[in-house]
């Protein structure tokens, strides 16, 4: 069934969701506001955008142009939804494409690329989900972490920026497939449940032709001890424009 939900932190914004696929998530969220958008960025994609979650954020804190790739027609014909409902139709524009068929096409064209990827390998171990479509936003059945950081390498100028959200347990595996694509690991991100619990997802900002130069940040705490929200997570309820 179609709904048409709020975005965190957005309340001008609304986004289609559909809970026979794969909504999006606080991941998504956390990711938009992370990355850095340079005063010269003119052209950002993000790859396997889904329902178009973050385009749609991104377009908040910027003036460029932005696309969204998605190999699923169906999520792609509901972030055009959203894009009309928000009136973006000007700023955003989706491509129901496999990702690396788009980079082929758009080689050395944009300065950012975003990405909230598939986040589990398949093995004979994985249990399923009974949707196709979910199976394929959350496991690497259809395009794994290296074929996504070799398509960002492919579409991204020289010094251009890939953001990237994925699961902690990963991380090691991450750093060296970005170098292989000669995409610079620059800032790191740890995100944390409370301060007590360890990181189960990390944010991971890398430059195309970067020098060497690692950050890592302070770790973004979801909950305090108490379970309330920590103001950073409040933080991302307040509504940003451009």
């Amino acid at each position: 069934m179609v709904h048409l939900n709020d975005i965190l932190g957005y309340e001008s914004l609304k986004i289609y969701q559909d809970d026979d696929y794969f909504t999006f998530s606080l991941d998504s969220v956390i990711l938009s506001n992370f990355t850095s958008i340079r005063h010269r960025d003119k052209k950002i994609v993000d790859f396997c955008t889904g329902n178009g979650v973050i385009p749609i954020i991104i377009s908040q804190r910027c003036l460029c142009d932005i696309y969204g790739v998605d190999i699923q027609n169906e999520l792609i014909e509901l972030a055009n939804q959203s894009v009309l409902y928000n009136h973006l139709e000007n700023r955003i524009k989706f491509v129901c494409q496999d990702v690396q068929d788009f980079s082929l096409e758009h080689l050395n064209e944009f300065d950012l690329v975003l990405c909230n990827p598939p986040y589990f390998k398949v093995n004979s171990k994985n249990s399923f989900s009974k949707s196709y479509y979910k199976m394929v936003a959350r496991h690497e059945v259809l395009i794994d972490l290296d074929k996504i950081c070799k398509s960002a390498n492919r579409v991204l100028k020289d010094n251009g920026v890939f953001s990237l959200v994925h699961r902690t347990d990963r991380l090691i595996e991450i750093l060296l497939v970005l170098r292989k694509y000669n995409l610079e690991p620059k800032t790191i991100k740890f995100v944390h449940n409370t301060f007590s619990d360890t990181s189960t997802l990390v944010l991971i900002q890398s430059q195309k032709c970067g020098k060497v130069g690692l950050k890592v940040l302070k770790p973004f705490i979801l909950r305090n001890s108490d379970g309330t929200f920590t103001e950073e997570y409040k933080r991302l309820q307040e509504e940003i424009i451009v």
